[in-house]
């Protein structure tokens, strides 16, 4: 228990958030998109945190906004990490010229300033929950790549890896029978660390406007919390904008445990170290 603190605190965290997102049409109080209020009402027993301008309850929206970002962390940590582990393990097991040929397009990528690229993207493909998964994949996958081509070109000069590709093995074969089954725990982690870092961008898209404007997601009602003239001369933020964004924050801490315990079980060596 000691020695995996890290790991056991993030999946708790991490399993209360998909709890709420899975039971969410259960646990919260109202729709998130029905007008249940008055505009601005303060917290009382009917309205847990009050309701927002519109007169929605907020503890709704933001009991709905936890499946909103886990959609997102998982869809797009699923094509980051995919698309990274297909070039980065075609590069690592391939070598010579196509090595050295993906191995520039990342640093292509990775030289380019991510955030401007970011809401360049959104502003052409559009809103919507799909485009922003299509997004954050297609930008953050050049630094997964190049931790799982360093990973392949460790495996592939094991002995046995050589003397499978000696007698025969193809750069496919290695792959699928010896190289990924070895680096599977660096995937796992990796998957892990994208989803914390889709959260992140999902909510700071949302906040900018660039989200999708009809799921209730966390940074969404942080943008419309802010929208309020003098919102922060006042006690409101502390029941509109203060919730969602220690939502977004504890969502990212535990996805952050748990890539770091994930880490340190399949890598010992990282442990005695400390």
């Amino acid at each position: 228990m000691a020695r995996h603190r890290d790991l056991i605190f993030g999946l708790a965290l991490l399993a209360l958030f998909v709890t709420i997102a899975l039971l969410g049409d259960v646990l919260a109080p109202y729709d998130p998109h029905a007008f249940v209020g008055r505009s601005l009402e303060r917290p009382s027993p009917a309205h847990p945190l009050g309701t927002n301008d519109a007169g929605q309850d907020i503890l709704s929206e933001l009991i709905h906004g936890a499946r909103i970002s886990l959609i997102v962390a998982l869809g797009a940590a699923a094509g980051t990490v995919a698309l990274g582990t297909l070039v980065g393990g075609v590069a690592g097991a391939a070598g010579g010229w196509l090595d050295g040929l993906l191995m520039r397009l990342v640093d292509v990528l990775m030289a380019l300033p991510r955030l401007p690229l970011l809401i360049l993207l959104a502003s052409l493909l559009g809103t919507g929950l799909f485009q922003t998964i299509a997004i954050i994949a297609l930008l953050f996958w050049p630094t997964t790549a190049r931790v799982v081509r360093a990973q392949v070109q460790s495996v592939r000069r094991r002995g046995y890896v050589r003397m499978a590709r000696n007698f025969g093995g193809g750069t496919g074969y290695l792959l699928r029978r010896h190289i990924l089954p070895q680096i599977g725990p660096l995937i796992a982690a990796s998957l892990v660390s994208a989803a914390a870092q889709a959260v992140a961008m999902e909510a700071g898209l949302a906040f900018l406007g660039l989200g999708d404007p009809t799921a209730k997601s966390w940074g969404l009602m942080m943008r419309f919390a802010l929208n309020l003239p003098g919102l922060l001369l006042t006690d409101r933020w502390l029941w509109w904008l203060l919730p969602p964004g220690v939502c977004v924050t504890l969502l990212i801490l535990a996805l952050a445990f748990t890539g770091m315990g994930l880490e340190r079980t399949s890598h010992p060596q990282l442990e005695r170290r400390q």
